[in-house]
């Protein structure tokens, strides 16, 4: 395991690599860290476009000995009125017994040619889910009678959406595919799902 200094560095130089906010998105991450150390990170940056204006929002994942600790950030346009922009930055820490599923989906190119040692992976998602938010997915219920016209009410799916991060190596470069993929595979580890 590289020292926790070593991966503090790291993290900070990520941060800044996407120019946005440096001092307070590492501020907002390591005060929730605390002082137990971090053993791995991702660092998502994802601009949105609104018309003429660029929105930029950041996820930052580090994982501890004992949580998963997850920050966004986003920027908000001023509003009527106002001067300068302002910027929201969360943070949530979950502890590792939460963690229920952690699924790591990669795209790979070529899989007639899958080398494990040289994987061509265009793109992966990690979907970690804590119970922290449910989507429910409603349809109304029908039966198998074409001719009935009678209300069965509805019938749907609750589902875990607490977090999904995806990244694709024509957007994000092809290290960051590979660090969300080790940064998944460490949490499928630690978390025991």
């Amino acid at each position: 395991m590289r020292a926790s200094t070593t991966i503090r560095t790291e993290l900070r130089a990520d941060i800044e690599s996407c120019g946005y906010f440096p001092d307070l998105v590492e501020d907002a991450v390591l005060l929730a860290a605390g002082d137990e150390p971090i053993l791995d990170f991702v660092v998502h940056h994802e601009p949105t476009f609104d018309h003429d204006e660029i929105h930029r929002h950041l996820t930052i994942l580090l994982l501890t000995p004992t949580r998963l600790i997850v920050g966004h950030t986003d920027d908000h346009p001023p509003e009527p009125g106002q001067t300068g922009t302002f910027a929201a930055s969360s943070t949530e820490a979950v502890p590792l017994r939460l963690i229920s599923t952690v699924v790591v989906t990669r795209v790979v190119e070529a899989p007639e040619q899958f080398d494990r040692h040289t994987p061509r992976v265009p793109e992966t998602w990690a979907t970690i889910s804590w119970g922290g938010m449910r989507r429910v997915d409603l349809e109304p219920a029908t039966c198998s009678d074409p001719q009935c016209e009678a209300d069965h009410g509805y019938t749907g799916t609750l589902v875990g959406d607490d977090l999904t991060v995806r990244m694709s190596a024509a957007a994000d470069g092809e290290e960051r595919v590979d660090r969300l993929i080790r940064f998944a595979t460490s949490l499928q580890r630690v978390a025991g799902v």
